[in-house]
């Protein structure tokens, strides 16, 4: 019992972050921190500006790669294996942790080939299949019934909302098993905000999904756990009630009730 209890939580660590120190030149924008990211869960990254929120989002799937200055310490997995050992795949990390943008931004192609565009580049080919995939990605997105009939309209003709939704379904579309959003809704008016919570709750049942938010009450909402950072350090984690209700720590008390931030 004592084995089998211990494999599920293991297994329940999607991904786990391991004394994490993340590097910009001199700068340490991210200080020695460890958190796990549990399957299944929406786990939100809320601080103030400049805290190190987006920054270890983007460690999660290398973005920060892109970054010449950067450079990052300590360890970080996904299903137990280092996603920064050298042999790991960053092309195939990046299938499997995909990302969603603050501002939505579309390719300036068309609505479908935004979707295939993933596929295309992991080698699939055949017309049916693409077709297949896009109206699945198009659904899971809740943006189907709205641009079925306009497929092969430019992307960049859709509305803010829209596009964030067709860039949710281009992430879709390459079958990843952790969604990273960073500010999903900030650029949004209150109904497509609405929209997209309301899909991050029903994607919820198949992906793992991180989201970083500077609005408490999305937060509140929609996650199971809430992670505060300041200063470039997690100050604390725990479950999204315990953290608004019960928090350990006074500046994440401070944080939420607006006293800063």
């Amino acid at each position: 019992m004592e084995s089998n209890h211990r494999e599920r939580h293991v297994l329940d660590h999607k991904m786990t972050m391991e004394n994490v120190n993340l590097y910009y030149g001199d700068f340490c924008a991210v200080k020695n921190l460890s958190l796990e990211v549990h399957a299944g869960e929406i786990l939100a990254f809320i601080g103030p500006s400049g805290c190190g929120k987006s920054s270890t989002l983007k460690c999660l799937n290398r973005m920060n790669d892109l970054v010449p200055s950067s450079r990052v310490e300590g360890k970080i997995t996904l299903d137990g294996l280092d996603v920064y050992d050298p042999s790991y795949d960053v092309n195939m990390l990046r299938k499997r942790v995909g990302m969603v943008f603050q501002a939505p931004n579309p390719f300036p192609t068309s609505i479908f080939d935004n979707v295939a565009y993933g596929p295309r580049t992991h080698g699939i080919k055949d017309k049916k299949t693409l077709r297949g995939i896009v109206e699945r990605s198009l659904r899971q997105a809740a943006i189907w019934d709205e641009v079925k009939d306009l497929l092969h309209k430019n992307a960049h003709s859709l509305s803010g909302g829209q596009q964030q939704r067709l860039c949710i379904a281009r992430a879709l579309a390459v079958e990843p098993e952790v969604i990273l959003m960073d500010e999903p809704t900030s650029a949004l008016d209150p109904i497509s905000t609405a929209k997209i919570e309301e899909l991050a709750l029903e994607l919820k049942e198949k992906y793992t999904i991180v989201i970083v938010t500077h609005n408490i009450a999305q937060a509140s909402r929609i996650t199971d756990r809430t992670a505060f950072f300041l200063h470039g350090e997690l100050v604390e984690v725990g479950s999204t009630g315990e953290i608004f209700e019960r928090p350990r720590d006074s500046r994440t008390e401070d944080y939420i009730t607006g006293r800063f931030g």
